[in-house]
């Protein structure tokens, strides 16, 4: 399968190209995803089968500041990645993320439930949602989680620098999701995209915790002994507004035949093993 990437340089854009380049044709861009001419032209040179769109506005927090930037990489990027798959007759991959959920939902989220962004970037990422179904017919919605991975900043790197500095880490106790290795979600995707199983997708490495939960975790691999102190979210208030429980349940993942992802501790070991030769 010939394979347009946009994110590759991304932490899991990155690892899709590792994942995909053993079975098909990959063909990176970096084209502005804002400029819809751009878009279509560099699209169209390419003629792939398969468009995945990995490449994103971020930062969750800037999101609220800088509400332009974000709107327009997030939505009318998707719409002009979107427009560019269409008239080229390519399937499309699109990554959203839990924040288009509102948290309140104790159990976990189902593919079917409904959207409710509590923050800018979580809205941004929703409407991408909407523009990838009116605009396409043959897409992949694929909403993950709390990602960690070899490039790019994440939790796991972000707590292991505070840890190797000596700080005393406070972090929060009653935000709950699923930690999610991004070689696992592209190694996941790589199976999603053999077959026309168009659609919606949570996917996410099993089980779930707290953040504070995750930071124990990463040092209890990690044999360090950190100073950790729980807090609640009121105690540590960002800029965006984070849901409390944005648990992602696999429900189309597993309904399609796939095999469920394994432990984000198991996970966490081997990316540990893979980064700090634990």
């Amino acid at each position: 399968m010939r394979i347009a990437l946009t994110g590759a340089s991304g932490m899991l854009g990155s690892d899709l190209k590792e994942v995909l380049e053993k079975d098909h044709e990959v063909l990176t861009t970096d084209v502005d995803v804002r400029d819809l001419e751009g878009v279509v032209e560099t699209i169209h040179d390419m003629q792939p089968d398969l468009v995945i769109h990995s490449a994103a506005f971020t930062d969750v927090d800037g999101a609220e500041s800088n509400r332009e930037t974000a709107y327009q990489v997030n939505v009318l990027g998707t719409r002009n990645i979107a427009v560019a798959s269409s008239n080229t007759g390519a399937s499309l991959v699109y990554i959203s993320t839990d924040y288009v959920f509102d948290g309140e939902k104790d159990s976990g989220y189902l593919e079917f439930d409904e959207p409710n962004p509590l923050n800018f970037y979580g809205r941004t990422k929703y409407l991408g949602e909407l523009a990838v179904r009116d605009l396409t017919d043959r897409f992949y919605i694929v909403r993950t989680s709390w990602l960690f991975g070899r490039n790019g900043r994440n939790f796991v790197k972000t707590m292991i620098e505070l840890a190797e500095a000596g700080h005393e880490i406070s972090v929060v106790d009653d935000q709950y999701g699923s930690p999610t290795y991004t070689h696992d979600l592209a190694s996941a995707m790589a199976e999603l995209i053999e077959r026309p199983a168009y659609g919606i997708y949570h996917i996410t490495n099993s089980e779930n915790c707290s953040w504070y939960e995750f930071a124990l975790e990463i040092f209890e691999v990690l044999d360090m002994d950190v100073k950790l102190k729980p807090i609640g979210s009121e105690d540590f208030p960002r800029p965006a507004r984070r849901p409390k429980c944005s648990i992602l349940k696999n429900h189309n993942w597993t309904m399609e035949g796939f095999k469920p992802l394994r432990s984000y501790r198991e996970a966490l070991k081997d990316y540990l093993k893979r980064e700090y030769g634990v």
